[in-house]
């Protein structure tokens, strides 16, 4: 397992990431979720950030564990 030791914020991924925004981000509400897939770069992970707020900071996940939220919530065993 890999530990940082600082926060990683959106400008810190520009020119490594392509964001995504979820279709669920309509703008209005809280489900602003952008995802970027770093799976071929050096952190080897799956970024997420609140799309309102591209400064904030990034979740990074691994590709099984990003994978496997998907499948939950499309099969409703996970919810908000």
């Amino acid at each position: 397992m890999t530990t940082h030791t600082r926060t990683l914020r959106g400008p810190d991924l520009d020119g490594v990431a392509t964001w995504f925004k979820s279709s669920y981000s309509s703008g209005s509400g809280n489900n602003c979720v952008e995802v970027a897939d770093l799976t071929h770069t050096a952190y080897h992970a799956v970024a997420l950030r609140d799309s309102k707020n591209p400064d904030s900071p990034v979740v990074l996940t691994g590709p099984e564990c990003f994978a496997a939220l998907i499948e939950g919530v499309r099969d409703g065993s996970l919810s908000a």
